[in-house]
């Protein structure tokens, strides 16, 4: 199974969080979204499927559009939802909730962002959403377009750059 990263959305170019907010592609997140589907073409994938935010949408459809593949929409595979914090910078959220923002960021695993979803609900989700995912398509390669917040649900600790992408053994 791939693993890919959204392409830059014009709120990661503004440093605004998004969560489950609906930004779409910048420009450069288009050409990203081009540059990975020349990489990816090497690559055999039989099914796409996409977290069902615009950003993730118009990543799989610019991948999948090379391979004549449409991506099947999963809003299982969002991004965590981050409540309040929708829409504000990091600065911005610093100044209204430093000690959730430091608890978030160290990683604990029961702290609300914004009101919104824990890490350990993320897990469940992702992780539930790919185990059927899986036993729905045995012996297929698939590629799920999703986020980094999605991504670190089932690989801990990843960085990953817009328009990245990981393999992840099934």
């Amino acid at each position: 199974m791939l693993l890919i990263r959204h392409a830059e959305s014009t709120w990661n170019a503004s440093g605004r969080w998004q969560g489950h907010a609906d930004p779409p592609l910048s420009d450069r997140g288009r050409r990203q979204a081009e540059s990975l589907s020349r990489d990816l073409a090497g690559e055999p994938i039989d099914l796409l499927v996409s977290s069902d935010l615009a950003r993730a949408v118009e990543t799989a459809s610019i991948v999948g559009a090379a391979r004549g593949l449409r991506p099947t929409l999963n809003a299982e595979m969002r991004e965590l939802s981050i409540g309040d914090w929708t829409g504000l910078t990091r600065s911005q959220i610093e100044t209204r909730a430093a000690d959730v923002l430091r608890d978030f960021e160290r990683g604990e695993s029961d702290v609300r962002p914004g009101g919104g979803e824990s890490r350990r609900e993320i897990r469940l989700r992702v992780r539930a959403a790919i185990a059927e995912l899986v036993a729905a398509n045995p012996g297929r390669r698939l590629a799920v377009v999703t986020h980094l917040g999605a991504i670190r649900a089932l690989l801990p600790g990843t960085e990953l750059d817009n328009a990245g992408w990981r393999t992840l053994a099934v």
